[in-house]
This record gives structure tokens, sequence and C-alpha cells, in this order.
């Protein structure tokens, strides 16, 4: 853990290292979690204990495009054996898009003991850890959960509108050409329904990825954070501010670095993002 302390993060107790997580495999007091992108990868081979939450299957509710309600993840965290003492750590692929995403939704619900593996699957790997195919079997729980907190880490498109209004900061963390409207999507991803091109007026583009260190997935030190968001944006941490992607998983992302790396206090999630905003009738888009 000096590793991570020595980066001068506001809040380093909320990542652990891969070598903390191998040291707590068989530790009654911290669950592991696994969220991918890619549905497969579980399947093929994870951390010994480690349960796996799917972002479509277990975040998401099978009708509306919304997260699950109270009832729904009181009963995944009893399927997966969590009691609310209990230690979450996530990690996964894209170097932790997924991971940050599930303990994003997982802080609506108000489950503080949540950590994110630095680095993710790729350190692990790379460190040629162990990995498993067997899938763990946990005592079911009966976890019960506060009403879901929308207000706090979440925004909706009418907040936006009055985000854009009140010139306050937004920053559209998808890749450059996404933000230029030059693409809808991703390049090899497929158009998630989105007719217009562009970015919301006003916002900045950081593509998320700037965080990490690409060969191995860990965050940047702090002061190389502060040098992206406040030294070239002129980000404060006493800004109001409003982060955005194509449907809210990369933002997650910069959401976590924002929030818990660099210690900015009001920072929320559009979800809906450009798959939302993009089609839109009648609202503002800049290229």
């Amino acid at each position: 853990m000096n590793e991570l302390a020595g980066r001068g993060y506001a809040h380093p107790d909320v990542l652990v290292t891969t070598e903390w997580v191998a040291a707590h495999l068989d530790d009654p007091t911290v669950r592991i979690i696994e969220s991918n992108e890619d549905p497969l990868l579980y399947a093929a081979s994870h951390i010994p204990g480690a349960v796996e939450v799917d972002w479509t299957a277990d975040l998401n509710d099978a009708l509306r495009r919304d997260y699950l309600d109270r009832q729904a993840f009181e009963e995944l965290m009893s399927r997966i054996g969590v009691t609310p003492e209990m230690t979450l750590v996530f990690y996964g692929d894209k170097h932790n898009w997924w991971a940050t995403y599930a303990f994003w939704v997982f802080q609506l619900f108000g489950h503080r003991q949540a950590r994110i593996m630095d680095g993710g699957r790729l350190k692990w790997e790379l460190e040629k850890r162990p990995m498993t195919r067997a899938k763990p079997s946990y005592p079911r729980t009966a976890y019960r959960a506060p009403k879901r907190d929308d207000a706090t880490i979440r925004a909706f498109r009418d907040q936006v509108l009055a985000h854009i209004n009140t010139r306050k900061p937004l920053v559209d963390v998808r890749s450059p050409a996404e933000y230029s409207g030059e693409r809808l999507h991703m390049p090899d991803y497929p158009n998630e329904g989105a007719l217009r091109g562009g970015h919301i007026p006003g916002a900045v583009n950081v593509p998320w990825s700037r965080a990490i260190n690409p060969e191995d997935g860990t965050f940047k030190t702090a002061e190389q954070l502060r040098a992206i968001y406040e030294g070239e944006q002129s980000l404060r941490r006493d800004d109001d501010i409003v982060v955005y992607c194509r449907i809210g998983e990369r933002s997650s992302h910069t959401w976590f670095v924002l929030t818990y790396l660099l210690g900015y206090e009001r920072v929320r999630n559009y979800d809906g993002s450009w798959t939302e905003w993009g089609n839109l009738v009648n609202v503002p888009i800049e290229r």
C-alpha cells in the first residue's frame, strides 16, 4: 500500500494493489468482483474466489433504460454473498472501465466499503498471478440497501441543460474523433444509435485513457493527473462538474479519478451520455 500512498492521491485507501489482493484471497471480509466488457473473460479465467458482476445482466434494468432498483440490488448482493460490512474489490478488463462503472453503480446504493484494484486484469496477468476457471460458491446473505440515490453522483439531461446555461464545467471523455463529430462511436465499435455527432456545448475533451499508464493499466500519479485536468483544463476541486461519454462507462472512470484520486467533491456522471444527447430533439450540439 505504500506505493499508492506515495502517489499523492486525495483518498489512496480507495485503491488496492495486486499484492494486497493476492494476500487477501482467503479473507472472509473481502469479496473480489470482476466486471468486464468482454463476457467471455470471466468464464475463461479469473482471480481465485472472484465473483462476476455483469454490467448488462446484473446492473441494468431489463426493460427500462435505467439501473437496477433497490430490490434487485439487494438480490444481487445476497446472491454473491455480500454483507454491508464487507470490503468489495472491483477489477476488470479495459483498464478497469467496467470495474469503475460497477463501483459507481454500487455507490448509488451507498456501499462505501468498496475499492478498485489498481491495474485491473492486465496488471494481474502481467505479473503471472494465479487464475482459475472454478466459480466460487458463497453462503447467501440477506443484504439490505438504502434507497438508490441518484442526486449526488448522477446527472440527467435536464440537469445537463441547466449546467450549460450556467456555464459550469463539462468533461467529454470520449476520443477526439467522437468529440469533434467525425465519428458517432469508438473505432471498432458499433454505432449505439446516436443520430448526430459532436459534443455538448462548453464541454472540454479529456479522453479517459489519459489518466492511466497504458503499459500496466495503473493510474497516473496525482501530480500527473492535476497537470491534465487542472493545468490544461483549469478545473478546480470546488467546481460542480458533469462528465459523460457514450453510455456512462468511460465517464465513470473519469468520475472515479476526479472524485477519489484528486478529491473533487462535486462530480456527477451523465450516464445518458451521447446515446441520449445525440438523439434528443432540439438540444444544442457543438462540433
